[in-house]
């Protein structure tokens, strides 16, 4: 899938601030979605969003003098939300100590597909989440993503390849033991079900 680049034209006099607007209009949906898709939270998602489009407006000549605007933009969603997710994982572990590792939140087992992706998603580190995200949900080639990034192609190869191993990993680690289920090796079927 290609993506479509915002206009250019911010050294046009009074041109900038119509290019950002028509910009904001076509893709913050976008990027709200990606830094979703990075944080696992939709307030977290939209402060980030609102945050990378501040400072993209504050750099609006950098932004528009890209050879692909919408990369640009995107790399600065990706750093933003990485910084957040590593400070909540200080503050959690921070907490963690105080707390004596005690939560009062009880966990709870939802087995629906994209929940435990997103889970799975939120477990492997963020570089190699990025690549993920934009290689196969936006269905970047591995050029725009290290492009996207500012990482080189090689990275991109090796990040994408290694998350997906870990996100396989962590989503086999997430289906019940079949051991565990039935409490004696196998799966137990219901009454008058057939195998």
């Amino acid at each position: 899938m290609r993506e479509a680049e915002g206009g250019t034209g911010a050294g046009r006099p009074g041109g900038g601030r119509a290019d950002f607007d028509a910009f904001f209009a076509a893709h913050y949906r976008d990027l709200a979605r990606f830094a979703y898709l990075l944080t696992g939270e939709h307030a977290a998602a939209d402060d980030v969003t609102a945050e990378a489009l501040a400072e993209a407006w504050k750099s609006w000549d950098r932004v528009t003098g890209a050879d692909r605007p919408l990369a640009y933009v995107r790399r600065i969603v990706a750093n933003l939300a990485a910084d957040r997710t590593a400070g909540l994982v200080r503050e959690r572990r921070s907490w963690r100590l105080w707390s004596g590792g005690r939560s009062d939140r009880a966990e709870t087992h939802d087995t629906d597909a994209s929940v435990d992706l997103r889970r799975a998603l939120l477990n492997i580190p963020a570089r190699k989440r990025a690549c993920v995200v934009l290689r196969y949900y936006y269905g970047l080639s591995e050029q725009e993503t290290a492009a996207t990034l500012g990482i080189a192609v090689g990275t991109v190869k090796s990040q994408s390849s290694r998350g997906l191993e870990e996100l396989a990993r962590l989503l086999r680690g997430s289906r019940p033991d079949a051991a565990a289920t039935s409490g004696r090796g196998r799966r137990s079927t219901p009454e008058g079900a057939t195998r």
